[in-house]
C-alpha cells in the first residue's frame, strides 16, 4: 500500500504545475518521508484553485473516532486476491467508509515520488518509485472528508490515496497494489463535481509501465521521523535500465534528477530554497 511518499518540489513549481495557489506556504516543507498523521498538500474538489494542507490518514465525517485510513481500495471488497488483470466493478462506490467521498469529496494528492516495498518485506526492502521522464510533481487520486471530535469540537480534514492493481513495475518490486496516478489531462475530470460516477471510476486504473521506474533505497525510511534527501539515494540498480545523456559527465544522475552537490545544498537549506 502507498503509506509513504515524497514532496521535494519548490512552491512556485507546484503552483505552476497545478495552476493553483498555496494558501498557507508556511506549512510547506521539503519532506522525503510523508507518513500517516502528517499535513500534506492537496487540491480538493470544492477549491480547485487552492493548494491546502490536510492530514494524511482518512476519517469519514460519521466516525466516532479517528481512523487514519491512508489507502482506499478502488475495487472495494472485490478482487481480494489482488489479481493484476482485474477489470471488474469498482466497489469503492459501495464501501460505507468511502462511498460519499468518492462521489463528492475527491482530491489531488501532490507528490514527486512514492515509496513501496515487497508485500512481505514491506519497508524492510524499500524502493523509490518515480517518473523517469522527470515530470514531477504529479497527482495521485485521493478522497477527503471533515471529521468533528465530539469531545473537543476540533475539526480535522483528512485524506486517503486511492489504490488499484499493481502494474508490471510494482509487481517486479514485489508489491500487490499501486496508487492511482492521474494523467495531467485527467486531473480536471477527477475534480469535476458534475462528472458522472462511471467516468470517475474509469480513471481508477494502473499507471502505464513505460513512464515509471524504481530503485532500492535505505531502510532508514522505515522511521517515520527520518527526513533527509539522503533517504532518496539509490542503494542498488533501477528496475528498468535507463540511459542518461548528460553534457557534464561528472554529474551523477539519480532517478529523481538530484546530483550530489545539489543534494548537499538541499539538505543545508531546504526551508529557504522551497520559497525561491
Amino acid at each position: 500500500m502507498c503509506g509513504r511518499y515524497v514532496n521535494v518540489s519548490k512552491i512556485k513549481a507546484i503552483e505552476k504545475r497545478f495552476n493553483a495557489q498555496m494558501k498557507q506556504p508556511e506549512l510547506y516543507r521539503v519532506n522525503t518521508n510523508i507518513s500517516v498523521g502528517e499535513l500534506a498538500p492537496v487540491i480538493t474538489q470544492d477549491k480547485p484553485g487552492d493548494i491546502q494542507f490536510l492530514k494524511f490518514g482518512f476519517t469519514p465525517a460519521w466516525a466516532k473516532k479517528e481512523y487514519y485510513m491512508f489507502n482506499a481500495r478502488s475495487e472495494g471488497d472485490h478482487n481480494k486476491e489482488n489479481n493484476p488483470a482485474y477489470s471488474g466493478a469498482k466497489g469503492i462506490i459501495q464501501k460505507p467508509m468511502f462511498r460519499q467521498s468518492i462521489r463528492s469529496k475527491r482530491c489531488l494528492v501532490l507528490a514527486d515520488a512514492f515509496i513501496e516495498g515487497p508485500q512481505k518485506e514491506k519497508l524492510s526492502k524499500p524502493f523509490l518509485v518515480y517518473m523517469k521522464d522527470g515530470k514531477r510533481p504529479f497527482a495521485m487520486a485521493g478522497i477527503y472528508d471533515e471529521w468533528v471530535n465530539q469531545q473537543t469540537g476540533e475539526i480535522t480534514s483528512s485524506f486517503a490515496v486511492i489504490t488499484t492493481t499493481a502494474n508490471d513495475l510494482l509487481q517486479r518490486v514485489g508489491h500487490h497494489r499501486s496508487p492511482v496516478i492521474l494523467e495531467k489531462g485527467e486531473e480536471t475530470e477527477w475534480l469535476n463535481p458534475h462528472a458522472p460516477l462511471g467516468e470517475v471510476t474509469s480513471l481508477l486504473k494502473p499507471y502505464p509501465n513505460k513512464t515509471l521506474n524504481a530503485y532500492p533505497i535505505s531502510t532508514d525510511i522505515k522511521n517515520p521521523r527520518a527526513n533527509s534527501m539522503k533517504l532518496l539515494q539509490p542503494t542498488g540498480e533501477r528496475i528498468f535500465t535507463e540511459y542518461d545523456y548528460e553534457i557534464y559527465s561528472d554529474i551523477k544522475l539519480f532517478g529523481m534528477g538530484e546530483g550530489r552537490a545539489r543534494e548537499r545544498r538541499a539538505d543545508e537549506d531546504d526551508q529557504l530554497s522551497i520559497f525561491d
